[in-house]
């Protein structure tokens, strides 16, 4: 059973990503403040969910939380910045979109980048322990799905429709037989080990 919140007299709004582990693609965060109250049977970490489960649970979110909003970091500014700081930053864009403002973020992962004076507890497979944190993981994640079946739309040959831009051996034999496009992360290692043989 997930926890409700971490500090019950506070506002407190869960954040996580999505696409970090990404070869191409913009990372997507979500921040979500869900009432006290909020209790959610399915709602899980959006991992241990289904594709369908993943979308029911976007409505009853959207309808139910106090305040929810997605922060986006495109791929030039991941190659710019690298990709963690890119994480904390848009899960720092998600929390400039609330419309509530919080006074404590939980945030997924071990690390975080402080979020102007809004004081912070990092909380490792959060999205597996509050329910404001697995809320935020199905935005990020259904929202950043969403962006990539569009730009598999695109291209097509890349195969993101499937595996949203992660590096599958479709996508890496895509790469190297199409080159790259404007969305690949251009600092990643796109070829993997076979990249490697390029520069012996």
């Amino acid at each position: 059973m997930l926890l409700p919140y971490l500090h019950e007299d506070l506002i407190e709004a869960g954040c996580d990503e999505a696409g970090r582990g990404c070869l191409a693609g913009s990372v997507y965060a979500a921040a979500v403040v869900l009432p006290k109250d909020f209790r959610n049977e399915m709602l899980n970490d959006s991992k241990q969910l289904t594709e369908r489960q993943r979308y029911a649970l976007r409505e009853v979110i959207e309808r139910e939380a106090l305040a929810w909003a997605v922060g986006i970091v495109t791929p030039e500014e991941i190659d710019e910045i690298n990709i963690l700081r890119a994480s904390f930053l848009a899960m720092h864009r998600a929390v400039d979109g609330l419309k509530i403002r919080p006074q404590h973020l939980l945030i997924d992962g071990n690390r975080f980048t402080k979020y102007a004076d809004i004081p912070h507890t990092t909380v490792v497979k959060g999205d597996g322990k509050y329910l404001s944190i697995a809320a935020a993981s199905i935005l990020a994640k259904t929202y950043r799905d969403d962006y990539m079946n569009r730009l598999h739309e695109e291209y097509p040959y890349y195969d993101w429709s499937h595996n949203k831009g992660y590096p599958t051996k479709k996508h890496r034999e895509a790469i190297r037989k199409y080159g790259t496009t404007s969305y690949h992360r251009m600092t990643f290692n796109l070829l993997g080990d076979a990249q490697l043989e390029l520069f012996q």
